[in-house]
């Protein structure tokens, strides 16, 4: 059986895995890390939800020496939820060793991060816009970096964070490692990497809908007045026990948390206009199964990686097949069944039509 001691992987950090239940590696795990160890720069192509955070940060805690204060390891992503995410998988790793890891993001308190900054740190893990305030304020240096990590690269491009990434990069010397991992791999990302990357080395996996047999979906047809009936209908009839609802817009995400918790449901809101603090208490306390239904957009939600979830309901439908992939990626994790709904006004048949022809699937019709 193929393990992580064969990707070269140290016992200690293999020990830490099996105490998480994480014993053979994902296929991006298994094709990534040998490359990355070895010092290979990468462009890898991996849906959420495969363990792309496991394939940077292993090798990365492979190749660091703890014993030099100087920052070694740069984690860039668009979202600030999904760098306290990446921070808390770093933090389990790095027990027993004297590592610093620090999250820089916006909406937290910057004197916390300069304080911690004085000590040293090994290792950053940064949303682009608040590191490169570091960077510009002299609070950060990045000349001794040797490996730097572009997370959901699509989504920052998608963002409007190239100009900072490319600012960032600035500050870092030629020949540091580069890996860029993505949902896709469109030209806006290749061309980002290839710019910055020596002799990258492409690494595949197949897309989330080769992987979605354990989620069984379902499309409700609704119109956008009765929607809210027929979403707590479902809630009453499946009463999961955590879920995800997505919306399309923050005010929506705002009338249905008012409309469900008037109704009587456990139910809080996620999205970008939410204080930092606020968000990661609310993050806090579904990770630990303290309220049953998360409110969430798309960029609030993404990276999001929590293994309870069971339920994911589309309120409104996502723009497109990939979004679509990717909200419903969320359950289904790690061999457990998972279950969708997809609410469909009727001006959202054209955008069904085109997601059902790029997943190859008619969504199974429930009828309430």
């Amino acid at each position: 059986m193929f393990n992580f001691k064969n990707l070269g992987i140290n016992e200690k950090l293999v020990s830490i895995l099996e105490r998480d239940g994480i014993i053979i590696p994902t296929p991006i795990q298994e094709k990534s890390i040998p490359l990355i160890i070895n010092n290979n720069d990468i462009i890898a192509e991996a849906q959420t939800g495969t363990g792309k955070t496991l394939a940077f940060l292993l090798p990365m805690f492979e190749n660091i020496d703890e014993n030099s204060s100087v920052t070694q390891g740069l984690i860039l992503t668009p979202t600030r939820e999904l760098a306290i995410q990446i921070t808390e998988e770093a933090k389990k790793l790095a027990e027993g060793k004297a590592l610093n890891i620090l999250a820089a993001y916006g909406g937290k308190d910057i004197g916390s991060q300069l304080k911690k900054l004085k000590n040293g740190v090994h290792i950053i893990v940064a949303t682009p816009g608040r590191l490169l305030d570091h960077l510009k304020r002299g609070t950060i240096n990045l000349e001794a970096l040797n490996t730097l990590v572009l997370d959901e690269a699509d989504q920052m491009l998608f963002m409007g964070f190239k100009n900072e990434v490319e600012a960032i990069i600035k500050y870092t010397k030629k020949d540091r490692q580069t890996l860029c991992f993505s949902a896709t791999l469109n030209s806006a990302v290749k061309k980002l990497s290839y710019r910055y990357m020596i002799n990258p080395t492409e690494v595949l996996i197949e897309k989330e809908s080769e992987t979605l047999e354990n989620i069984k979906q379902f499309l409700i047809e609704t119109t956008d007045r009765k929607k809210q009936d027929a979403l707590c209908s479902v809630l009453d009839k499946e009463n999961p026990f955590m879920a995800i609802i997505f919306c399309r817009t923050k005010r929506r995400a705002d009338d249905l948390e008012e409309g469900l918790y008037k109704r009587g449901y456990d139910c809080k809101k996620i999205h970008s206009d939410i204080p930092q603090p606020k968000r990661e208490r609310i993050m806090k306390d579904f990770k630990n199964c303290k309220f049953q239904y998360l409110i969430a957009t798309d960029v609030a939600a993404r990276g999001l990686d929590i293994s309870a979830v069971s339920h994911i309901y589309n309120y409104d439908i996502p723009e497109n097949a990939e979004a679509y992939i990717h909200r419903i990626g969320r359950t289904g994790r790690a061999g457990q069944e998972g279950y969708t709904y997809l609410f469909v006004a009727p001006k959202d048949m054209e955008i069904l039509k085109r997601i059902e022809s790029e997943i190859d699937l008619e969504i199974p019709r429930m009828v309430l």
